[in-house]
């Protein structure tokens, strides 16, 4: 198994970590916690641990808002034909089905459209706005994309189309010349919060136009559940304004879904109940772990393996009734995903481990003409978690070479493609996940470059993976009120994650063992502590069972989740790596 560094973080100031504790009345880990999340003072804790709708920010603080909302009036007024447009991916997806139902409320001249992944490929195609040109759209409002879509805004300009950009990207040096352009990205945007996903902002449009029409707030709060998929399938930051939408967003999901959220989660067998006061809630709590693990990889495989229209078809059903046969299409899509996800995964493992040059590589490169495009993004992800290197699959497509790349903490795979991208049509990206695409004369020239950037610019340390640690704590700590106020710090993800804990020196209690071939199921106490056993799962660990067996006291790190089983809910130590004296 793969050596992993762990890395503790600083501690806080002693004064500082008192001081808030004392006034929170909390744990000195906890206060501990907050502070590494920049929350130093009461008001802030407040505002952490009750998110309210009411910080949110004016919409019309983003730069075009007023311009966008008097278009879409416009629009309106000279009854225009809308068409909503979106990438195939959540975010996208989500985005569109939330513009076009708020559209829809009020308005009916209007169409959506997904992009075809395999026909069109990403972002804003020529073949859309062609198809926009003979049905007679004036307006695009482009959702989640659209951003460096310069030629294509200017094709669909030349032919008396407009467009709107709603877009969370980075822009690039030249903007395309939409009639107005959304996004907190732009240097000279003054909206005090930049990381909303691309359904967020199409949030933020409709908080505008009934924000000028006076309509209640309480009318948007329907669209909330899309918002919270889109936050967690898309990773943006749960802080500051995601951290409010999400919020509210995961109780609007767990109360009052819209009819294809719920159809993902029945068809994954969790299922609603009435509840004493006559509402209705799912047999268990919805998470942000569902969002990612559960409903977003379904959502995803419409785009993946047929067309993303499918997902918007599901996510626009306003009646359970309605959604079977389309719940049923995506649970299948899905199915074929991980299918082809883990036979190419397996394909590409044996071409590592066959070829000693590329067992050896700081890097992988790998290409096949079979593999199919929508998967290869997964399988990158994938490889990593076998040979914890930068890596990019590639496979064939309408004649080109096209990939996803996508890489390890630290090392910056834009700027080692960027340093290759001579070789290339296109790419595009951040830091650790790209796309691109080259003709197949330029393949072994692109690898040989790629991997000799990488092999001069990447270190030894970068090559170890790594686990950051929260805090060093003891089992006793774990008591009841320690963990009803760790489980308030949710929702969890990117700026607020889930706290990892390391503890020493403990030692087995009762047989460990080996549960789903090759997790490890045990429960531990530390000795000198006195007596707080707690029961443990350590997945893809089942390889430390003998060593568990031999009774060596061991170091662990995990994180702290409630598991339930047969209709009982109990903490757990979810552990991510154990160490035994050499």
């Amino acid at each position: 198994m793969m050596h992993k560094r762990w890395v503790v973080s600083e501690p806080s100031g002693q004064e500082l970590v008192e001081k808030l504790s004392s006034s929170l009345n909390i744990d000195p880990v906890l206060a501990h916690l907050l502070i590494q999340r920049g929350i130093t003072s009461f008001p802030e804790a407040r505002d952490f641990f009750r998110p309210s709708l009411d910080n949110l920010h004016d919409p019309f603080l983003i730069k075009d808002m007023d311009v966008a909302i008097r278009r879409i009036e416009q629009a309106i007024e000279g009854n225009e034909r809308i068409l909503v447009y979106g990438d195939y991916d959540v975010d996208g997806t989500t985005a569109v089905a939330l513009v076009y139902s708020f559209l829809q409320d009020f308005y009916d001249n209007l169409e959506f459209y997904i992009p075809d992944r395999y026909k069109e490929g990403y972002g804003i195609s020529y073949e859309s706005i062609d198809h926009a040109k003979r049905r007679g759209v004036g307006l695009i409002i482009a959702l989640d994309c659209g951003i460096k879509a310069v030629e294509q805004v200017q094709y669909a300009l030349d032919r008396g189309i407009e467009f709107i950009v709603v877009d969370h990207h980075r822009p690039g040096d030249i903007l395309p010349p939409a009639t107005a352009l959304i996004d907190p990205k732009q240097n000279d945007c003054n909206y005090p919060f930049k990381e909303l996903s691309g359904c967020g902002l199409g949030f933020k449009l409709a908080q505008a136009f009934y924000q000028k029409h006076r309509k209640p707030f309480e009318v948007l709060e329907k669209f909330l559940d899309l918002v919270v998929v889109s936050i967690a399938a898309d990773i943006v930051p749960i802080t500051g304004e995601n951290r409010v939408l999400a919020h509210f967003g995961l109780k609007r999901l767990n109360m009052a879904p819209r009819a294809g959220l719920e159809s993902i989660l029945f068809y994954n067998n969790v299922f609603k109940k009435s509840q004493p006061d006559h509402k209705t809630a799912f047999t268990r709590e919805i998470n942000i772990n569902d969002l990612m693990f559960m409903i977003g990889p379904r959502i995803n495989a419409a785009g993946r393996i047929e067309n993303g229209k499918t997902a918007v078809d599901l996510l626009l059903c306003d009646h359970m009734g309605d959604t079977h046969q389309l719940s049923q299409t995506i649970n299948e899509n899905n199915a074929e995903r991980r299918n082809l996800d883990t036979s190419i995964t397996e394909q590409a493992i044996r071409m590592i481990k066959k070829n000693p040059r590329l067992k050896n590589a700081r890097a992988t490169v790998l290409f096949d003409p079979e593999w199919s495009k929508g998967v290869i993004g997964i399988v990158a992800s994938r490889l990593i978690e076998n040979y914890y290197r930068p890596t990019i699959i590639l496979t064939a497509s309408n004649g080109m070479i096209t990939g996803s790349a996508r890489s390890i903490k630290d090392f910056d795979i834009y700027d080692a493609i960027d340093a290759c991208s001579h070789f290339l049509e296109h790419f595009g990206g951040h830091k650790y996940a790209a796309g691109l695409s080259l003709k197949p004369e330029n393949l072994e020239s692109f690898t040989e470059a790629f991997n000799q950037v990488v092999e001069d610019t990447i270190t030894e340390a970068m090559l170890v993976p790594e686990i950051g640690i929260d805090a060093q704590i003891d089992l006793p700590s774990i008591e009841g009120k320690f963990f009803r106020i760790l489980k308030q710090f949710a929702p969890f993800g990117p700026g607020n994650t889930n706290p990892v804990f390391l503890t020493t020196n403990c030692i087995v209690k009762a047989t460990p063992r080996i549960v789903g071939n090759k997790h490890l199921k045990f429960s531990l106490v530390q000795p000198e502590m006195g007596v707080a056993e707690l029961p443990a799962i350590a997945f893809q660990q089942g390889h430390q069972l003998e060593n568990m067996l031999s009774g060596k006291p061991f170091d662990l790190v995990y994180q702290l989740e409630e598991n339930e089983w047969n209709g009982k809910t109990y903490l757990q130590l979810n552990v991510k790596d154990i160490r035994f004296p050499e």
